[in-house]
This record gives C-alpha cells, structure tokens and sequence, in this order.
C-alpha cells in the first residue's frame, strides 16, 4: 500500500465521493478524516471508562449481585480484547473503511442495546457488543491515517492524539458523573450511553464521506481458530475471578481457572503449528523466545491489572464506602487523570533514559498508591485527595508512556506488527484482570466498612512493585536490540 495518498484536484471532487488516490500525493480529506477517527476513537474510550462510575447506580437499578459492577468492565475489555485479535486483519482483508464503518455502527446499537437494558443479563451482553465492535472500529484508524497522511505530516496527525485523548480520560468520568446526577430526561444512568447514538451517527455520515476506502489485503488471512480459543482461555480464567465470591468458591471455578491453562497450552500449540505451515498465526512464537517480549507481557499484564484494578476500587469506595455521589466521586478523580497526562508529557523529554523511565514511574505511583492508604479509611475530600492522586498519576504516565516503544525495541522488524497487536489485546486482558480480581478482593471486604478501599490499595502497591522487577527484562533503552533467549 502506497505511504502517501490524495485524490487529484480537480472541480469534480466532492466529499462524498473522492476519486481515486494518487501513489504520489496525498489524500485531499485527510484533515477532515483525521477529525472522524479521533471522534469514534474518543467514543470508544468514553465508554471504556463510564461504568466505574456509573457502576453503583446501575446495579441500583438492575438488581442483580456486586459482581454485575465488575462486568460492566469485564465484559467490555474481554470482547475488546477478543475483537482486536482479529479486528486489524479483518480491516487489511475486507478494508479499513469498511471495518470501521461496520464497528462504529455495531459500537452504536450495542450502545442503545445498554440504554435500554431491562436486567443485568441484558446489560453485559450489550456491554460485549460495544468492546466487539469497538475493536473493529479502533485499529483502523492507525492503517488509514498512514494511508491518507504524508510522511511529513503524519507525526502532526498522530500528536493530535494525545491531548484529544487526555482530555477524554479527565473529560469522561466527570461526564458520566454529571449525567446519572441530574437525572437527564429522568432516565439517569441510561443517558451515558444514548449520548453515543447522535455521536455514533454524526460519524457514520462523516466516515462515508471523508475516509479513504483503501485497497483489501488479498493474500492476509484469517486466524479464527486461533482468535477463538485465545478467548475462550480468557473467558474460563476471568469467570470464575468474577463469579466466584458470590457463590463461594466452589470447585467449578477452580476447574474453570485450570481449563483456561490447557486452552492457553492449545493456542500455543496451535500457533506453532500455524506458522510451521507457513500460515498467518496471532502471535508469532518466535516471540516467545525473545526475552524483551516476555518481560514486556508480564510488565504490561501486571501493571495494566494493577491500574484498571485501582480506577474501579477508587470509584466504587468513594460511592459505596464513602457515600459520595457519581459527580463527586469523578471530579475527585480528575487530578489522577491529570497526572496521567503530565507524566506522559515528561517521558517525550526524559525518553533517552529508556527502562530508567519506568523505573521512575513505579517508585512515584507505588509512592502515590500508599499516600492513599490513610485517607480512604475516612471522609477524605477533594483537595485532600488530590496530591496523592496527581503522584499516582504521574507515576502510571511514567509507566505507560515509553513502554509500547521500550519493548518493541527487543523484537525483529518483521515480528513488529504481531507484537504490537499482541501487545494491544494484552492491555484489555490485562485491564479485565485487574477489575476481576481487585473487584473481588474489594467486595470481599466492603462487609468490614470504610477500610475495604484502604485494604486493596496494599495490593495495588504491591502489583506496580512487580512491575518494577518485571521491567528489568527490557531493553535499557528503545530501539536498543535484546538477544533471543
């Protein structure tokens, strides 16, 4: 596929129908296009975000058990993740466009499925559906902006990125919060997700007149099996994390957790075999000889769990624990967010130190996740709150931010593409584990009061400290090869 795209100018163009692109140039609505995919991918994170706050309120209103607040997440991350393993190689064989038009419509009616859900069964199937199609809609963005940018200019498109989704993460609790406190419309919670469908709409019309419809990948092919049981480990381990309190732990969840080791051992065997044959498998195994790699899956798995684990137990104690209401409760958590966008911001300057960063990053959040301990065992207000959560912040920004380019950094080009979406879908698995099993521990002792939330913050401590000692298998610094193990 050509790097640079655009349509001949010429009096005819118009755009609903741009003519076909020439290999030289660049593509006349790039700009345009560049704002349609930042609005679908702010969508996306939107809702990736909105139950933990809602979360309490939901169930209010659904019934159902502790746990349908954990799947509001789960469900949402563990379909993500499944989708993305697929998502981009639907996107190279069926064309980017197309996929994205197909996730953003299927992220729309999956939002209108969860405004109207009448009970939690209802509710996480929805849920599923919008991190389904969300994976459909989000890795394409990435293809077509290389496709439609010049070389010159894609650095300026990828860096608007960054703030439009820094403002989301601040932007979007708070959001969720101000909506299930007014009331909107008197239909509360289910406002956060009606929202989406004029949003979703606006760009379902924009996509189909701004983006560039690309060329399909004929030769790519498809890893379903394999895509398959990946998931299906996934669901095994995280079902029994999330369901198992409530029904005290019987032996089924503890054969569900050992089934998921021998379907993840069958995924493996099954790339083996797929690559041996010369066919197109998830993950490359080669990968798994590169010690970069392994200590960047067990880096990002912790430290992804240990994050999406602490978003969820600090939202639910200030409502469940503390009493605060949903906008309380998402302004309290602003400074985090914040901090989160600082950090990021300081790793663009400090990013020549390589894994020194990191290092930096889980000494400052594990420093920030203790300074927390003692104010979420009593009534803590915002101001109060608010340093430790900006350290906690910037500390994660610390992390996240050279960690994507540090570990691709001991892979070969041509294993590149699979460990980067490797990589992706482990964030969403990671993420679903944290909110599995942190969200457990949480319910378990919400019983004993206010120190529920105080109690599980030594275990977040504890899993950002497993980070640091994961990250001593990285390269020192990016782009710095690693020798195979």
């Amino acid at each position: 596929m050509a790097d640079a795209l655009i349509p001949p100018t010429t009096s005819a163009a118009t755009p609903s129908a741009p003519p076909p692109p020439a290999a030289s140039t660049s593509y006349r609505w790039r700009w345009p296009a560049l704002a349609v995919i930042l609005t679908g991918s702010v969508m996306e994170m939107l809702d990736s975000t909105v139950t933990s706050i809602a979360g309490p309120a939901i169930r209010a209103d659904l019934g159902g058990g502790t746990s349908l607040i954990q799947w509001l997440g789960v469900a949402y991350t563990l379909a993500m993740s499944a989708g993305l393993l697929v998502g981009g190689r639907l996107g190279d064989i069926a064309g980017r466009k197309r996929m994205f038009l197909i996730g953003v419509g299927g992220f729309v009616a999956g939002s209108l499925l969860c405004a109207i859900a009448t009970g939690p069964e209802m509710m996480i199937t929805a849920r599923a559906i919008q991190g389904l199609f969300g994976a459909c809609m989000i890795p394409q963005g990435l293809g077509m902006l290389k496709e439609m940018f010049p070389p010159r200019e894609l650095q300026a498109a990828f860096g608007a990125m960054g703030p439009v989704m820094g403002l989301s993460a601040v932007g979007g609790p708070t959001l969720a919060g101000w909506l299930v406190d007014t009331d909107f419309l008197g239909i509360g919670w289910r406002m956060i997700f009606l929202i989406n469908l004029p949003i979703g709409l606006a760009v379902l019309v924009a996509a189909i007149m701004f983006l560039h419809a690309g060329q399909p990948v004929s030769e790519v092919r498809l890893d379903l099996p394999g895509a398959v049981l990946a998931s299906c480990g996934a669901l095994l381990l995280l079902f029994p994390l999330v369901q198992g309190r409530e029904h005290g732990w019987p032996a089924w969840t503890f054969a569900m957790v050992a089934a998921s080791v021998a379907v993840f051992a069958a995924f493996g065997w099954h790339e083996v075999r797929k690559s041996r044959s010369g066919g197109d498998p998830l993950i490359l195994p080669s990968l798994f000889r590169k010690r970069a790699f392994l200590g960047g899956m067990a880096t990002g798995t912790i430290y992804f769990a240990a994050f999406s684990g602490f978003g969820l137990i600090f939202n639910l104690h200030l409502q469940l624990g503390l009493g605060y209401s949903p906008l309380r409760a998402a302004v309290a958590g602003i400074p985090l967010s914040i901090g989160m966008v600082v950090g990021m911001g300081v790793v663009q300057v400090v990013m020549r130190h390589g894994r020194k960063v990191l290092y930096a990053g889980a000494v400052t959040m594990t420093a920030g996740v203790l300074a927390l301990v003692p104010m979420l065992g009593s009534e803590a207000g915002f101001w109060r709150l608010a340093p430790a959560l900006l350290i906690t912040g910037m500390g994660s920004g610390l992390i996240m931010g050279p960690y994507f380019d540090i570990v691709l950094a001991g892979v070969e080009p041509h294993e590149t593409g699979s460990a980067s979406g490797t990589l992706t879908t482990l964030q969403q698995v990671g993420g679903a584990l944290g909110t599995a099993v942190l969200g457990t521990v949480f319910f378990s002792g919400l019983s004993a009061g206010p120190a529920a939330g105080a109690d599980t913050l030594w275990i977040v401590a504890a899993m950002i400290a497993l980070t640091l000692l994961a990250s001593f298998l990285l390269p020192r610094k990016a782009r710095e090869a690693e020798p195979a193990l």
